[in-house]
């Protein structure tokens, strides 16, 4: 198995209320990524965030009510990205997730990367750029670059639209990145039917708002523009490894017929969907398909803290994960399907290090490539600093070594 590591940078208050400043945070990330860097994890994903959490809270409709604090405070991941390859010999960044919806919308991300890329052949950085991108997770946080419905249909269509939304942003942002010179015409239309809703009832819905019973509704584009082109041009664009953090299928083959973009294993995926997720990538993929480029997000609740025995170790571990979940869970109360949550893929691993490699073992295929959630609702660093080293130390000899270690 290959082991990537997971960066939340999120402000909000541990199972202890630590409640660490912004300044504290930042300081965090880098002592953690120097250590990571130091111990050689593949790649430094670093979770992207926009505008303020706490002040959503007051919105007429809040997405996430009951969380407190900052979701996230990455909210320019192309200037951190920067900071962490200059504070690093080894490690590769990358974004988990990137919204191209937000911030600029998919013209302005295709100049930040082609702008990055350039800089880093500059600086002789051979490093890639790791650029994983999606809608975004929360609607609050596109409202305001314009991702809002525009009509009474928009209003009917919603949830369904806004992933189409999502696929003519992929479409404009991949042709950029791939050097084309494109006007809005060149881009794929959007037009709704059946298959686009989950019942017939939301489609009724839409059909009605339409004034008609047509069975395809088509929608006006969202960015409109005359013939454009990135710059800087010249840049390599193996420099650039794109992944997409969406399972839809449909779009994962389209995205590329455009250029190679592989695909996020999203936290909740249940494991028969990323068994198909790897057949269909296995044909559609733009190039040769392995396991690892789908990589997948684990958190992990080791203990080996010095002075416990084995037993302590695994019921102290089981206490820690207990306190982070259930934070969590209830800071998301509300925004997540109960039915997906209720069948999703057990996602942590907790214990000793002979308990928790052998869960890795047991669960994850032995080519797959993992990323590692160590703070997730956890501010001690020098204890997350420990955590890794003790991961590789002890667990990774465990996972990849014999069966007799």
């Amino acid at each position: 198995m290959e082991f990537d590591v997971f960066f939340s940078i999120s402000q909000t208050p541990d199972a202890a209320g630590t409640f660490p400043d912004e300044t504290t945070m930042y300081a965090n990330y880098l002592e953690q990524l120097g250590v990571a860097d130091e111990l050689g994890f593949g790649v430094a994903w670093i979770a992207q965030a926009h505008l303020s959490t706490e002040v959503q809270k007051r919105n007429k409709k809040p997405v996430i009510p009951h969380w407190e604090g900052e979701v996230g405070l990455c909210t320019d991941f192309f200037q951190l990205a920067m900071l962490t390859m200059a504070h690093t010999k080894r490690i590769e960044v990358g974004s988990a997730v990137l919204s191209i919806l937000a911030n600029g919308g998919p013209i302005a991300v295709a100049e930040r990367i082609g702008n990055f890329c350039a800089l880093q052949e500059v600086g002789g950085d051979s490093r890639k750029l790791n650029l994983g991108f999606s809608a975004g997770r929360f609607q609050f946080m596109a409202s305001p670059y314009g991702i809002v419905p525009r009509n009474a249909i928009e209003e009917a269509a919603w949830p369904a639209l806004r992933g189409q939304i999502f696929w003519e942003a992929s479409e404009i942002m991949l042709r950029l990145v791939r050097g084309d010179t494109i006007c809005s015409d060149d881009i794929r239309k959007t037009v709704l039917t059946r298959a686009n809703f989950r019942s017939d009832e939301d489609w009724q819905a839409v059909q009605a708002a339409n004034g008609n019973s047509d069975a395809e509704i088509h929608i006006a584009r969202r960015y409109e523009f005359e013939e454009i082109k990135s710059i800087p041009q010249e840049w390599d664009r193996s420099g650039v490894n794109l992944v997409i953090g969406s399972h839809e299928p449909t779009l994962q083959e389209h995205v590329n017929t455009i250029m190679p973009v592989q695909v996020f294993n999203l936290s909740i995926t249940q494991p028969e969907i990323i068994e198909a997720t790897h057949e269909r990538m296995r044909e559609s993929y733009q190039g040769q398909w392995e396991r690892r480029m789908m990589p997948r997000t684990v958190m992990v609740f080791l203990n080996e803290e010095e002075g416990l025995s084995e037993a302590e170790k695994t019921a102290a571990a089981q206490t820690e994960s207990e306190g982070a979940l259930s934070s969590y869970w209830s800071a998301l109360e509300g925004t997540l399907d109960p039915a997906k949550v209720a069948k999703a893929a057990n996602n942590a691993v907790i214990g000793n290090a002979t308990e928790v490699a052998a869960q890795m073992r047991e669960r994850f295929h032995p080519d797959d490539r993992l990323m590692l959630w160590f703070d997730f609702f956890r501010h001690d660093s020098a204890r997350i600093c420990r955590d890794m080293r003790a991961f590789m130390d002890k667990v990774v000899p465990l996972v990849n070594g014999s069966e007799t270690q």
